[in-house]
């Protein structure tokens, strides 16, 4: 084994274990704060995971997308509702936490039994390497696809912002809401006036 394949299963290993102890945390945690936070660690080892196997585009997108955009809206979502109610007691929980394991142990059996059942031959190959793929992508997302690339950017800044209203509409009282309703489109509030008594007004004449 040289050195470059031992730094591959070290960093494996490192990576593995960083992923399951985060999804053990996301489950297992009761703040869903903390668990927001390490859902981001899982999906950056998931990304390191990426990277092991040269898939660069992909590593990429899993920590631009899921870390730098799925993960904060999260973090967003639970910061701006920010909803302080205690648990109620669910009748026969148990029941569900059983299900809840049942399933999640199938699930591992099946991994399982696919990762020890796949011969993971490694096959040597020769010749010039291939131009990354990031590079190709971006050349098509600058040049043939701009537009839809642009045109998907402001429809989830729209989306964003529209999520950001309806979050924080429980915070504008019912009157204000009723004279932003009321007033005008592109007028300008006026300034309240006085009512003066005619005896009361002297004119430059009279002085």
């Amino acid at each position: 084994m040289n050195l470059a394949e031992g730094v591959q299963i070290v960093s494996f290993g490192i990576l593995s274990l960083m992923m399951i102890g985060g999804a053990l945390g996301v489950v297992l945690f009761s703040n869903i704060v903390y668990s927001a936070f390490l859902l981001c660690g899982v999906f950056t080892s998931i990304a390191g995971l990426y990277l092991l196997l040269n898939a660069d585009f992909v590593a990429a997108a899993q920590v631009l997308i899921y870390v730098g955009a799925v993960n904060v809206l999260i973090l967003f979502a639970i910061m701006l509702v920010n909803k302080r109610e205690d648990f109620r007691t669910i009748p026969n929980a148990w029941v569900r936490q059983v299900a809840t394991a049942l399933v999640c142990a199938g699930l591992f059996a099946l991994l399982g039994t696919m990762v020890v059942s796949t011969p993971w031959a490694i096959v040597a190959t020769t010749g010039a390497p291939a131009e990354s793929s990031i590079v190709t992508i971006a050349k098509h997302f600058f040049t043939d696809f701009l537009l839809p690339f642009e045109l998907a950017s402001v429809f989830l800044l729209m989306a964003m912002v529209g999520a950001i209203v309806l979050a924080r509409r429980d915070f504008f009282s019912d009157e204000l809401s009723n004279k932003v309703s009321e007033t005008p489109a592109f007028s300008l509030p006026e300034r309240p006036r006085e009512l003066v008594s005619a005896g009361d007004v002297s004119s430059p004449e009279t002085k």
